[in-house]
């Protein structure tokens, strides 16, 4: 749900092509090794040292992302992210994706609200020059007119999609009727009105202010030692400032109680709504978690589901989760039924999240839900990549560097007077701020 609700706001040889696509395995949490490297330079990575494939992931981020955005300029860090190896150093930008695409090396970046996130993926022969065109990448981007122009392009015929599209509507719709002014009520992606000004001078600005080591958090996995990460950490980062020049982001609660609508000719009216959650370092995280399957978490079991779609057929699919932010947590959910039947399904929508704030699951399914979070867990190490992203968001939430062997247990560890606690204070006498994005109906 982050992950569209953040997009809907914005919008190799083949033998190495089987060299990156055997590397998927699933390697249970317990078994994944982690080890603290600091560089000679003082950068710190953690590293999950795994020699059964050539390949190294490398994934990183620096503190301050899209709500670092000048109002008015809404876009410009996603555009960076587009832009960044769009050509580096003495490379314009064909000849740095062609020398990439000759390696067999990916680069690329994101942008999400919080934080500016890029992504190195190599195989050991070509380790050192994959290593230097990210330095590159990071240390002399070069912003070049044509490439910028192209990027641009490309983000406002996006950004152009999203203003037709309902769920990308409601999403904004949602933020700026509960955030208000609030710099996490920018839309990710910009607009085309507000990309439309951005110039290579605005690029070269937001990567002095984004781009720098402190606060930088870095997970690598694959066939490469301590001793060696060590030193190619400093080939990438050193070379990068201090520190940047980051505007401060206020606290921020979502409102409540708010009821927003849009026409849109579409077939279906897209419901959005929400109510504020929990931030990731909350002593109730875990267990709002569990909460949150229950409720409307668990793809096929949760009770949304049972009651909107398995019961009445009202919508193909229903679901809330929980989305932790450095400033804020929300408690969000999205479906999407026939016009006629919209104030139907909201309907059902409250009773069960009221049913959760005054009656709570049973103990039946809450065993049910912790024994589905913790034998899926492993899931999430099912690619050096995905456990790469892992050890940065690890790093990011200061959850510490045994997390993966603590969580399944934090997890077991819930009670059913833990997720009534939750509930209560979460649901308990609150009204959802609700969007609905479709035809117009009488």
């Amino acid at each position: 749900m982050r992950a569209l609700f953040e997009k809907s706001l914005g919008v190799l040889t083949a033998g190495c092509l089987s060299l990156f696509a055997a590397s998927l395995y699933v390697l249970p949490a317990q078994a994944v090794e982690i080890q603290k490297v600091v560089s000679p330079g003082g950068i710190e990575a953690w590293l999950v040292e795994d020699h059964t494939i050539p390949q190294i992931a490398v994934n990183f981020s620096f503190n301050g992302g899209a709500a670092q955005d000048p109002k008015g300029k809404e876009g410009l860090t996603r555009l960076l992210a587009a832009t960044l190896d769009e050509g580096a150093g003495d490379l314009p930008s064909q000849a740095f994706q062609a020398r990439l695409e000759e390696l067999a090396v990916t680069i690329s970046f994101d942008a999400g609200k919080d934080r500016f996130y890029g992504n190195l993926r190599t195989l050991t022969p070509t380790r050192d020059e994959a290593f230097e065109l990210l330095h590159l990448a990071l240390t002399k981007p070069r912003f070049d007119a044509e490439a910028v122009g192209r990027m641009k392009a490309q983000l406002i015929s996006s950004a152009k999609r999203n203003a037709e599209d309902a769920d990308a509507i409601a999403a904004l719709s949602y933020t700026e009727a509960a955030l208000g002014d609030h710099p996490y009520a920018r839309p990710t992606g910009g607009t085309p009105e507000s990309l439309e000004t951005l110039t290579p001078e605005d690029l070269v600005q937001q990567h002095k202010r984004l781009v720098a080591r402190s606060d930088l958090t870095i997970g690598v996995v694959g066939a490469i030692d301590a001793k060696t990460l060590a030193s190619l950490l400093d080939r990438v980062f050193a070379d990068l400032p201090e520190d940047g020049d980051l505007s401060a982001i206020p606290e921020v609660m979502a409102k409540t109680g708010l009821q927003v609508s849009k026409s849109l000719q579409v077939p279906q009216t897209t419901l959005m709504f929400g109510l504020p959650g929990l931030k990731r370092d909350d002593p109730d995280y875990q267990a709002a978690y569990v909460m949150n399957h229950i409720l409307g978490g668990g793809s096929f079991t949760s009770w949304l589901y049972e009651e909107v779609r398995e019961k009445r057929g009202l919508a193909y699919g229903v679901n809330t989760s929980l989305i932790p932010y450095d400033h804020m947590g929300l408690v969000l959910g999205s479906t999407a039924t026939r016009a006629d039947r919209a104030d139907e399904t909201l309907k059902i929508v409250l009773e069960q999240i009221d049913r959760m704030a005054t009656k709570g699951p049973t103990q039946a399914e809450l065993d049910s839900a912790k024994r589905y979070l913790t034998g899926s867990y492993a899931l999430r190490f099912d690619s050096s990549g995905k456990i790469a992203s892992q050890l940065v968001a690890l790093q990011n939430a200061d959850l510490g560097i045994d997390y993966f062997d603590r969580r399944n247990s934090e997890i077991e560890a819930v009670t059913l007077d833990d997720v009534n606690r939750v509930a209560q204070r979460l649901l308990a006498g609150k009204e959802p701020t609700v969007v609905s994005v479709g035809p117009a109906t009488d």
